[in-house]
C-alpha cells in the first residue's frame, strides 16, 4: 500500500471540467501557476530547473467522481460511443486517478527562500493536486517514430469568431485578467469542446467557465463546415 502527499496545487484558468483541452499542448495560451506546499516550496529544490523548457507533471484527477475499476471506457476521440480498453486510452477514469501531462515552463519564480512555477499549454483543472514534477528530456522523451492508431494525428479544428459584443467584452476582461483572452478562447474553442457524440445545434447556446467568467457561444455553418461564434463573455 502506498500513500502520496501532494507537493503543489494548480492555480488554473480552468475552473470547470467542461472545456478543458483533452490533451496538454493543444492550447498554448492556457497559463497556470504551481503553488508548492512547504517544505516542497524550498527554492533550493528548483536549482537548475530554469533552463528547462518543458516539464512532466504527475497529478491527481481530484474532480473525477467515477469509482471502481472499468476495463473499458469511452474515449472522446472515438465520439463517446465506442469503447476501448482503459490502458489503451488517456481517459481520466483509471484504476488509480493519476494523470501525466507535459507543460511548458515559463518561469521559475523565486521569492526569498521559496519558489513557484509559471506554466502554460496545460490541461489542468484549478485546484489539481500535483504529486511530482520532472524535467522533460528531449533526446529520450521525444520519439518521432512512435505510433498510436487511435490518435494518429491532431484533431481537426474549427474556425472561431467573435460577435461585436464579445469582442468588446474580450478586450475589457483581457486587461483585467492580464491574459490574451481572445487568443485563449480561439485556441480552446477551435478544439470543439462539445461531447463528440452530439451533433452541433445552431439553435443551442453553449457555455463554459473560464477564470471568473461565463463564456457563451453557438455553432453555425461556414463554407460547408461548422464554425463557432463567441456571443457573450460576462462575470459569473
Amino acid at each position: 500500500m502506498f500513500e502520496f502527499e501532494p507537493i503543489a496545487v494548480v492555480r488554473s484558468c480552468f475552473t470547470d471540467k467542461f472545456g478543458i483541452p483533452r490533451q496538454s499542448g493543444l492550447v498554448p495560451a492556457a497559463s497556470a501557476t504551481l503553488e508548492f506546499h512547504p517544505p516542497y516550496n524550498d527554492a533550493q529544490a528548483f536549482v537548475g530547473l530554469a533552463g528547462c523548457s518543458h516539464l512532466w507533471l504527475q497529478f491527481v484527477f481530484h474532480a473525477n467522481r467515477a469509482s471502481g475499476f472499468r476495463p473499458r471506457v469511452r474515449p472522446p476521440r472515438l465520439g463517446g460511443n465506442k469503447t476501448l480498453g482503459v490502458f489503451a486510452t488517456r481517459s481520466p477514469v483509471r484504476p488509480n486517478p493519476i494523470g501525466l501531462s507535459v507543460v511548458k515552463l515559463d518561469q521559475v519564480i523565486v521569492t526569498g527562500a521559496t519558489a513557484t512555477l509559471a506554466i502554460s499549454g496545460h490541461d489542468l483543472l484549478d485546484g489539481t493536486p500535483i504529486v511530482d514534477v520532472k524535467p522533460y528530456v528531449p533526446y529520450t522523451d521525444s520519439l518521432p517514430n512512435a505510433v498510436n492508431p487511435v490518435a494518429p494525428e491532431a484533431p481537426a479544428t474549427l474556425e472561431v469568431t467573435f460577435s461585436a459584443n464579445a469582442t468588446a467584452q474580450c478586450q475589457q476582461h483581457s486587461q483585467r485578467l492580464n491574459t490574451p483572452l481572445a487568443a485563449l478562447l480561439i485556441q480552446l474553442l477551435a478544439q470543439d469542446p462539445r461531447p463528440q457524440y452530439q451533433t452541433p445545434d445552431p439553435s443551442r447556446r453553449y457555455a463554459m467557465a473560464l477564470f471568473d467568467l461565463d463564456v457563451q457561444w453557438h455553432y453555425h455553418s461556414l463554407n460547408n463546415a461548422f464554425a463557432i461564434e463567441v456571443s457573450d463573455i460576462r462575470p459569473r
